[in-house]
């Protein structure tokens, strides 16, 4: 398991070493109970496997859904997940807060 934001940077550096097609999440901003910090970081291959964390669970399903899309067509989005969000209780964040999330490939 990866301790650090570093120790899922360097991973994603050695993906990409080994041919991987990779995105990385990162948490731009919280409001409230968010369970993540700002700089939370979640890398994903073009396989669906990933590490670390943007939310502790709440929304990994669907950042890696959009993640594999970004792969696909190198756009980067951002996410915004949230109690007044119509996905809030979908995603499981209904103990308040809102997180939102910066999606880009790396290349």
């Amino acid at each position: 398991m990866l301790s650090t934001e570093d120790d899922i940077l360097r991973a994603a550096e050695a993906w990409r070493h080994e041919g991987r097609s990779v995105a990385l999440a990162t948490v731009i901003e919280t409001w409230g109970s968010a369970p993540r910090p700002v700089g939370s970081h979640l890398l994903i291959d073009a396989d669906g496997l990933f590490l670390g964390s943007v939310s502790g669970g709440c929304v990994e399903g669907d950042v890696i859904t959009e993640a594999l899309d970004v792969i696909g067509d190198g756009r980067p989005r951002t996410l915004e997940f949230g109690v007044a969000d119509e996905t809030a209780w979908r995603v499981g964040l209904s103990c308040g807060g809102r997180i939102r999330i910066f999606v880009e490939r790396v290349d």
